[in-house]
């Protein structure tokens, strides 16, 4: 019988579907990546999309990441094929808690220092608005070492940030670099302690968002007194060259152990960024910068596209000591870096910054002018392939007009015409579209001819 309820085809709110340009560029940004990634030689892997819910909420508070639970949908099922033991699972909404628990499930399977790379897409149940979504593809890249780990892990990191965003020319770009520790210890030497700190790291790393009265006023309802609240504010808002920066901290480095621990790890993260040749207008040292989970422990990085601030950060991420300990029991200091690539490729198409790419990868098209000429067709289309050329033939036969016009609208940059009397002669013209000419070539130097052009 047929059924007459309308479907709503539409997609839900916050999952988002590319067209064939918007995807092409998507992988596009992708190969970028990963090539950046393998050049500082991470190795990638691939976690589950789901996990068990105590993996999701191990480590507390996890920011505003609101987790989507998942249990099958199974009508008329009777309870013993299901399994009597309910186990509460959810979609993963980062790569850093999985990476933890792939760490402990093959802890004796792997080396570290262990570099990996992941592009997995994630799942968030927040509001769905426009450049946020509830799942987007991140790009994530973290090494975890056994008792310790080098901060020069921690300064390479930010080279690489500026190799991807120099190779996606997206223009000028600020890496925002921080150390937890700095703050936290900061915190303590005004006299704050506990929940406090927690709570007023949180507010620092909303600060831009919520502007300096709402700053004020949230640190003020956690308790803070008003001399507190301009100590904070002010220490907060040290600006100016990263050495001028790092010397205004120096003055202030005897006032708390940790906030002295600190200082020496940001200096040793921002010598090794010099050295391996990160410009310097790339970078800056900034206290504000916190990064809200609360398993970042030590060096913090938040990048932002000059010009484009409101964007938000483009690519964050920082130290952490615990999480994986978490799983394992024992020390694995980490780091690592994340970018939200569907949001962040949204916000630049949105913006102007990048365009789509053609809606094909096909760079020929083999138009159809006679039915008794395919095998010629099909001959030459796999010449142009074997020669490295990405072609289509064309199997229907239509006006020439029509043929050129699809090609057009397709962005296929060259046609090959072939009719009775090129065949004769072995030859093709050859039409480039972007140029509107079109040349004679004999199909022995087609490919060379192609190639050429492009």
């Amino acid at each position: 019988m047929h059924n007459n309820r309308k479907v709503n085809f539409s997609c839900p709110s916050g999952f988002p579907e590319f067209l064939p340009g918007e995807k092409r560029l998507e992988l596009y940004l992708l190969d970028t990546i990963r090539r950046v990634f393998e050049r500082y030689g991470f190795t990638p892997i691939e976690t589950p999309t789901v996990e068990r819910l105590e993996v999701l909420q191990a480590k507390g508070n996890q920011g505003d990441n609101i987790i989507y639970g998942i249990n099958p949908i199974l009508p008329n099922v009777s309870e013993t094929l299901v399994g009597s033991k309910k186990e509460e699972r959810g979609l993963k909404f980062d790569q850093t808690v999985p990476l933890a628990a792939y760490i402990a499930r093959h802890f004796h399977e792997l080396t570290f220092p262990f570099a990996r790379y992941q592009m997995d897409m994630v799942f968030r149940g927040e509001r769905a608005k426009d450049g946020r979504y509830r799942q987007f593809r991140q790009c994530d890249i973290d090494v975890l070492g056994r008792g310790k780990l080098s901060l020069l892990y921690d300064a390479q990191i930010p080279a690489i940030i500026a190799e991807i965003f120099d190779e996606i020319k997206i223009g000028d770009f600020l890496i925002r670099i921080n150390n937890r520790k700095i703050l936290t210890g900061f915190f303590q030497s005004i006299g704050l302690v506990g929940d406090k700190i927690a709570s007023s790291l949180r507010i620092i790393d909303g600060a831009e968002k919520m502007g300096i009265p709402k700053v004020q006023a949230a640190l003020t309802g956690e308790g803070l007194s008003p001399e507190q609240v301009k100590k904070v504010l002010a220490f907060t808002s040290i600006g100016g060259a990263v050495d001028e920066v790092l010397a205004k901290l120096q003055d202030m480095a005897g006032d708390n152990s940790l906030m002295e621990e600190g200082i020496k790890e940001l200096e040793t993260v921002i010598t090794g960024v010099r050295h391996l040749g990160v410009p310097e207008e790339r970078f800056s040292v900034d206290l504000s910068i916190v990064r809200g989970l609360d398993y970042y422990t030590g060096t913090v990085y938040e990048t932002t596209l000059i010009g484009n601030e409101a964007l938000g950060s483009i690519c964050s991420g920082g130290r952490y000591e615990g999480l994986v300990g978490t799983f394992v029991g024992e020390k694995i200091p980490g780091v690592g870096i994340s970018i939200g690539l569907t949001r962040l490729m949204s916000r630049l198409l949105k913006g102007g910054i990048l365009k789509s790419l053609s809606p094909t990868p096909t760079q020929v098209m083999v138009v159809n002018q006679s039915e008794d000429l395919i095998p010629l067709y099909l001959k030459v289309s796999q010449q142009l392939r074997q020669g490295g050329l990405n072609a289509v033939t064309n199997f229907d036969k239509r006006s020439l007009k029509k043929q050129l016009q699809q090609a057009d609208r397709l962005g296929i940059p060259f046609c090959i015409i072939i009719g009775e009397m090129e065949a004769s002669k072995s030859s093709c013209g050859l039409k480039d579209l972007r140029r509107g000419e079109q040349v004679e070539v004999s199909l022995q130097e087609l490919v060379p001819e192609v190639l050429k052009r492009l």
